[in-house]
């Protein structure tokens, strides 16, 4: 699969608890946000996205599998490098953590 999708389970979720959770996993997040509406063609990157949603929402569409995963906040997704994807942000904007994972 070129995407692994985790929806959140655990009530509200903070910045500061994503924040946590990425560092326990040795990742060094960043913060990002987009405006209502923004959208973003279809391109790749040349290392696996770990995203978090801190707040509002945005949906990424997959070119290989024609699928489309709606993100809210705390949800996860972690794209694997070369993975095309585009993405559309929710009408209030959206607010997250992003990560590069560079595996060996």
């Amino acid at each position: 699969m070129s995407y692994q999708y985790t929806p959140w389970q655990w009530g509200d979720v903070t910045e500061s608890e994503l924040r946590a959770e990425m560092r326990s996993q040795g990742l060094a997040p960043f913060t990002w946000r987009n405006g209502p509406g923004d959208h973003f063609s279809y391109h790749s990157r040349s290392y696996t996205r770990i995203i978090y949603i801190i707040s509002g929402s945005a949906t990424f569409h997959f070119a290989e599998t024609n699928e489309a995963v709606n993100l809210e906040p705390g949800d996860k997704i972690e794209i694997e490098a070369r993975t095309q994807h585009a993405i559309d942000v929710g009408p209030e904007g959206v607010y997250g953590l992003e990560a590069a994972l560079r595996r060996r």
